[in-house]
């Protein structure tokens, strides 16, 4: 083949006016309001913050930087903001930290994403920075461990609930700590509220897990996770891809990841681990394994013009990321932040894949919604992209049901709020519930749940009316 002759070389073809047909349907002009999810933020955003005012863009995009200067203390989240709030939110702000059951850590990156201006509205501060104000009293049926991970584990740090896919926490750190997080028994150190269930990234509890996981035949399917992948070393990556693959049975792996959500700076300058997850990804598809990385986008904020310089070199590399959001309110709980986060997630190669009802865990009431709430969203939702990258709307059912449909459930009582599932496939006689937040209850349902007295009668009801729809 001549050099002229290569694809990028060839002559395009010159494109001509479109001419409508007589009694063909054509669609009117598009409105440009609905291209917005293209729309991304750019430039040295992060100059706005006074403590990064003098920061170049080659070291806002050093992913050394980004850990190094990332905040772990509630006082040096509040200096570093001190210029841009109101005494009066700083003050919020520390009562909130008081009472988290998250540790705290931010990076520069979503730091510069919050607009101080009006934070107490800001989607991506109510998922970080926890307000004393606006917390609520948990509900009566929360847990620390809602899902009882802890239950299913048989042996440190490893979940074996379906039949054949089990999850692999391989450590207990994050690049951010998110206030809602499902782990909060174990992930970041102790707060003022939880002392932490430790689970080290150390290779002689890993040998025990990949023992187990060798040894049962079952397993297909394993997601590794922490705390975060993002935080494991290039190495650490290898070894744990590599010994996985190694398992005959085994034919699918991911690594889930906040970070391309929270910091892109480490796919874009962090050569080593890139090149450490790739070499799975490569070596999984020569064995025809599926090696895939899940993110966890939650709001359309978070995806900037460098978060897509980072999928896109993902993509370069030939790795498929998914991404699993949690529902949030005030976040993510209607239809035009939810639609356009779906939308510019499709648009930076990155398929919706699940949306989470927030688990039942304690200290973010706040941020919980209602089955309602979620089961619209996602008839609303879907239809506005392909399938593909439509997620699925799905609650984790609490005492370890694992993942249901949300629409799915046996019974729904939006005056009680209880939502009752069944899991055939993980326990075949078992009920699970889901309890609304009670503040977002009629008031009928918010009497009778003031009542402690009445709490085991509620979950009675729900789960005979379930039973009654199985006779």
């Amino acid at each position: 083949m001549n050099a002229s002759d290569s694809p990028t070389d060839r002559s395009l073809p010159i494109l001509q006016p479109f001419q409508p047909q007589p009694g063909h349907a054509v669609k009117p002009p598009v409105d440009p309001a609905t291209l917005i999810h293209r729309q991304l933020r750019g430039g040295d955003f992060w100059r706005e913050i006074p403590a990064y005012k003098d920061v170049d863009e080659a070291t806002f995009l050093d992913h050394r930087w980004q850990s190094k200067h990332s905040i772990t203390r509630p006082d040096k989240l509040l200096h570093t903001i001190r210029e841009l709030a109101s005494p009066e939110f700083i003050a919020d702000a520390e009562a909130g930290f008081h009472r988290a059951p998250m540790s705290v850590r931010l990076s520069p990156y979503i730091v510069a994403l919050i607009d101080w201006q009006n934070p107490y509205a800001d989607p991506l501060r109510r998922q970080f920075v926890p307000l004393g104000s606006r917390l609520l009293p948990d509900h009566p049926k929360l847990d620390l461990d809602s899902l009882h991970e802890q239950a299913d584990s048989p042996t440190p740090g490893l979940t074996h609930r379906y039949p054949d896919k089990a999850l692999f926490l391989t450590l207990d750190t994050c690049p951010v700590y998110c206030r809602y997080c499902t782990r909060s028994y174990a992930v970041g150190v102790d707060t003022d509220e939880v002392h932490k269930v430790s689970l080290k990234a150390k290779v002689d509890r890993w040998e025990n897990i990949f023992a187990y996981v060798a040894s049962r035949p079952e397993l297909e399917d394993i997601v590794i996770s922490g705390g975060d992948a993002y935080n494991l070393r290039a190495e650490q990556i290898t070894l744990i891809g590599e010994r996985l693959l190694g398992i005959p049975h085994i034919r699918r792996m991911r690594f889930a990841s906040k970070g391309p959500a929270v910091m892109p700076q480490k796919i874009l300058s962090d050569d080593e681990w890139l090149r450490a997850l790739v070499g799975v990804v490569a070596h999984g598809r020569k064995l025809h394994k599926d090696v895939a990385l899940h993110t966890h986008f939650n709001h359309p904020n978070e995806i900037t013009e460098i978060s897509q310089r980072a999928m896109n070199r993902l993509v370069e590399h030939g790795v498929h990321v998914r991404n699993q959001s949690v529902l949030l309110r005030g976040v993510n709980d209607t239809v035009e932040s939810m639609g356009l986060l779906v939308k510019r997630m499709s648009y930076i190669n990155v398929h919706g894949y699940y949306v989470y009802q927030h688990d039942l865990v304690k200290g973010v009431e706040d941020l919980r919604t209602t089955i309602a709430t979620s089961v619209e969203l996602e008839k609303q939702v879907r239809g506005m992209t392909a399938g593909y990258n439509s997620p699925l709307f799905i609650v984790d059912a609490p005492g370890g049901g694992g993942k249901r449909d949300v629409h799915s459930f046996e019974h729904y009582n939006p005056i009680t709020g209880v939502s009752v599932y069944r899991s055939p496939n993980v326990k075949r006689d078992a009920f699970y519930c889901y309890f609304d937040p009670i503040d977002l209850l009629p008031e009928e349902g918010r009497a009778r749940w003031a009542d402690p007295s009445q709490h085991d009668a509620i979950v009675d009801e729900a789960i005979e009316a379930a039973r009654g729809r199985q006779r």
